[in-house]
């Protein structure tokens, strides 16, 4: 309390020396990074001005009435955080990843929790995981016992590690499970209450929309807290972002080529895709891509150019694909063939060799999945290939799209998984950001080979630039989105996401299969499939995403094994009063499970063998 009375003196006596001109943009960012400000308990910072207007307002413009009335204001709000909202605070900067030797923090005999400091007409919570290098920065001639005061954990040079960056629970997305909205936060988000009035009489009978955001934070905290069932990572903090917010930041036209419209993120844009043609291996001069919508975009782009390619060409992908590829044959009128799947959901080779045969005359698009929709399967790229060679089908005469919405991210991260890259003859490759990465917004990434592009790109004079991508203006708030999650995690940081989902994954598979449901996990995958629970409320409460009579979880960032545990305590408690799921058919989603294919404890018990 010494060290914070301390350090709360500082600040005050540095109010009117802190620099406000445009070149003190580092002293800025410093007192920023030490006045991490946390939610107010609704999900919404407690800043009394906007963070925009913070950002390019004189600290010295904020007087001591200013900062009394607003300390007072402030001080109620945080005085009504409940019990459970305090705890989270406590864990917001502790990572749910493996760590690792190097990254443990040493033991402290006392403990540290987190402060409220008034400072300049605000509330700031200090975490206990605030940056040396900024306290150092703003105040490099305080007691040096600060510095052994502080838990201090982060490390520049680990960034990217999820320690500081990745586990932040603002939003309901860390180890604790949000209660259900009561019925007066869920009547205001009613038709009725969200309908936008047409009249002065429906006006002044309208709900107030503050009260009704207020009841929407609530909803999503607590849906954010239970979400099992689609690849989104919700471990991430823009916060840094938000003054970006106010901007209409549009990339329109081709990324490498600018247009006359001056507010755009370009250069994050062509950042993002430079890294990923590094991840995935493609010459320099190459490669063409573009930060898309979504993972469908990226797909629809890469079947454009196969198509492109080859107007005579015939689509080949499995039945288990993610709906964006039949959709962009439908769009492109494209000859297309669905291909069964083994029962891991991987395409089945040899029906695929079959069909190709039987087209021999006519080019070959092929679409390789990279983890399928339901069960995460990873189909075989080089054995694709090796049928591609056996039937003498030369390099000119097919195109290969990858579908890598999840996995594709991840797979470079694993150990002694199979390569998929440039480096082989593949045309094109697509990606979610907001999947494995983590952003606020559907973005993706799609990056293909730059001779192909030529055949889709024409000349705008209205844009002053080139038409290359699906659509026309495009989000440059997403590739912003992207370029500092990137920065922030690094490979390090992304590889300890990646690794934290497959254990994950493994520990919720045996978990399952413990407790006597049938669940699976393909090898590189984080996707746990299961038989579907028989009671819907389950289904929704978790949000689990089902096919007939399966359902999966996809382990992200955000899934702990903490959460696991209640998932699986709720299962048997449906189990016990609602029964079990049977099969619907020899043949559906759940008989195919029980397949040896898979391995695991289905297959037959390993004899004892003895040499003689």
């Amino acid at each position: 309390s010494t060290i914070l009375s301390r350090l709360i003196s500082r600040a005050a006596a540095q109010r009117k020396t802190i620099p406000t001109s445009s070149k003190s943009n580092t002293s800025r960012a410093a007192f920023s990074s030490l006045v991490n400000v946390h939610g107010n308990g609704n999900g919404r910072s407690s800043w009394a001005m906007p963070p925009s207007t913070i950002s390019s307002a004189p600290l010295s413009n904020w007087n001591d009435n200013d900062y009394n009335n607003n300390n007072t204001q402030n001080q109620n709000q945080l005085s009504r955080r409940n019990k459970s909202t305090a705890i989270k605070d406590s864990r917001r900067h502790k990572s749910t990843a493996v760590k690792d030797d190097d990254d443990y923090e040493q033991p402290s005999s006392q403990p540290q929790p987190s402060s409220s400091i008034p400072c300049e007409g605000v509330t700031e919570i200090i975490s206990e995981k605030s940056t040396r290098d900024s306290v150092n920065h703003l105040n490099s001639d305080l007691d040096p016992e600060l510095d052994r005061t502080l838990d201090y954990t982060s490390d520049k040079t680990k960034s990217g590690t999820p320690s500081p960056w990745a586990v932040f629970d603002a939003w309901g997305a860390g180890a604790g499970i949000n209660p259900n909205i009561d019925p007066v936060d869920e009547a205001k988000l009613s038709k009725q209450s969200v309908a936008i009035p047409t009249s002065e009489e429906e006006r002044a009978t309208a709900t107030d929309e503050t009260e009704i955001l207020s009841a929407y934070d609530n909803l999503l905290k607590q849906r954010s807290s239970v979400h099992f069932g689609y690849p989104y990572n919700l471990m991430y903090n823009h916060e840094e972002l938000y003054q970006f917010m106010k901007y209409s930041i549009n990339n329109l036209g081709d990324p490498f080529i600018t247009s006359n419209y001056g507010v755009h993120s370009r250069q994050f844009e062509c950042s993002v895709i430079d890294f990923f043609a590094h991840l995935w291996h493609i010459p320099k001069d190459n490669y063409w891509g573009y930060v898309t919508t979504c993972g469908t975009e990226g797909n629809l782009h890469g079947i454009l150019l196969a198509r492109e390619c080859h107007p005579d060409g015939i689509l080949y992908s499995s039945k288990e694909t993610h709906y964006s590829i039949f959709k962009a044959a439908r769009y492109y009128r494209m000859d297309a063939k669905a291909i069964p799947t083994l029962h891991n959901g991987e395409v089945d080779y040899d029906i695929l060799a079959s069909e190709i045969e039987k087209n021999i005359d006519r080019p070959v698009i092929i679409n390789v999945n990279i983890g399928t929709t339901v069960k995460g399967a990873v189909d075989n790229l080089d054995r694709i290939l090796r049928i591609l060679n056996n039937l003498n089908i030369p390099r000119e005469r097919y195109h290969i799209h990858c579908d890598g919405a999840l996995f594709a991210m991840m797979m470079p991260f694993v150990d002694f998984a199979p390569e998929v890259s440039f480096r082989k003859p593949i045309d094109s490759i697509a990606v979610s950001g907001h999947k494995m990465l983590g952003c606020p917004m559907p973005c993706g990434v799609t990056i293909a080979r730059k001779e192909h592009v030529k055949k889709v790109e024409q000349r705008i004079d209205y844009l002053n630039s080139v038409d290359t991508t699906i659509m026309g203006s495009r989000n440059g708030q997403a590739a912003l989105y992207l370029w500092y999650s990137l920065r922030k995690k690094g490979l390090s940081g992304i590889k300890r996401d990646v690794v934290h989902c497959m254990e994950t994954a493994q520990y919720l598979r045996n978990k399952l299969t413990d407790a006597g449901f049938t669940a699976r996990l393909n090898d590189l995958s984080c996707t746990v499939v299961l038989e579907r629970p028989m009671d819907d409320a389950l289904i929704k409460r978790w949000q689990l995403a089902c096919e007939e009579d399966i359902a999966h979880v996809v382990v992200m960032p955000n899934v702990t094994k903490e959460k696991i545990d209640k998932f699986i305590e709720e299962l048997i408690e449906c189990r016990e009063e609602h029964g079990r799921m049977k099969a619907k058919r020899d043949d559906s989603p759940l008989s195919k499970l029980g397949s040896n294919a898979w391995g695991g404890n289905v297959v037959a018990p390993v004899g004892d063998f003895k040499s003689s």
